[in-house]
């Protein structure tokens, strides 16, 4: 698989409001507070930063809101990002071949995002996605 870059990182947070008060009015990241998923793509460096709540890490991965008591819990989403949505599946069965658990995928998610996950040995949500939008003409 060749990534092209880091699609996205995420926070998977506990207390919404509290992840809400440090990087949106201590930090002053612009990010919708309002939001149920504040996320910004305008951070110079990083193509996207949410804070993602563990109910829609479950939701994502295992179609519920709880998060299966048999598996680590997550502390953050790191998504490296592949060249096209046909690589994801690539990329998936690498991962599989090379013994890694997928939790999710390959699939496209509702908001146009190709992705497979697993959790890495640190206990990082790690998906390997395709992200359109984040691909320009240059890339």
């Amino acid at each position: 698989m060749r990534i092209t870059h880091v699609a996205g990182f995420a926070p998977i947070v506990p207390d919404l409001a509290a992840s809400k008060r440090l990087y949106i009015e201590t930090l002053g990241l612009p990010m919708d507070a309002a939001d149920d998923y504040p996320m910004t793509d305008d951070i110079p460096g990083v193509r996207h930063f949410g804070l993602w709540t563990l109910e829609g890490a479950a939701q994502s991965c295992f179609g519920t809101d709880e998060w299966p008591a048999d598996l680590p819990v997550p502390q953050a989403s790191l998504e490296f990002d592949v060249a096209s949505a046909g690589e994801v599946a690539s990329a998936a069965a690498e991962l599989e071949a090379a013994d890694h658990r997928l939790l999710a995928g390959p699939r496209e998610e509702p908001w146009g995002q190709t992705v497979a996950r697993l959790l890495s040995p640190e206990g990082l949500l790690v998906g390997v996605t395709h992200t359109p939008w984040q691909h320009g003409a240059t890339e």
